[in-house]
């Protein structure tokens, strides 16, 4: 991985839908609302002073977000941070950095 470069966007995995679940909350609290589905599509990462990663959630019918949620290196002991999100995407919205 080349650091400040995103990658190609990859499937989305059990891991991934981890960093979902841990981050479900905040974005519930963003959006005033809750998600019945909230499922990892699939995702970009990008190495920094950690991790960003880049992932495109279904959140039911037709409607998605793109959310960007920052990963401290282990030493730091942080918790998942949403660092900012997108509302109103589709399906076929290409991840992209935001």
């Amino acid at each position: 991985m080349q650091c400040g470069g995103l990658t190609g966007v990859r499937p989305a995995t059990p891991e991934t839908q981890q960093i979902l679940d841990e981050v479900k909350l905040q974005v519930e609290e963003k959006e005033g609302k809750k998600f019945e589905v909230f499922t990892a599509v699939e995702f970009k990462t990008q190495l920094v002073a950690g991790i960003n990663y880049f992932i495109k959630v279904h959140v039911g019918n037709e409607e998605f977000l793109h959310l960007r949620v920052f990963k401290s290196l282990p030493h730091e002991n942080k918790p998942l941070s949403l660092s900012s999100y997108q509302s109103n995407k589709t399906k076929h919205d290409e991840l992209t950095y935001f």
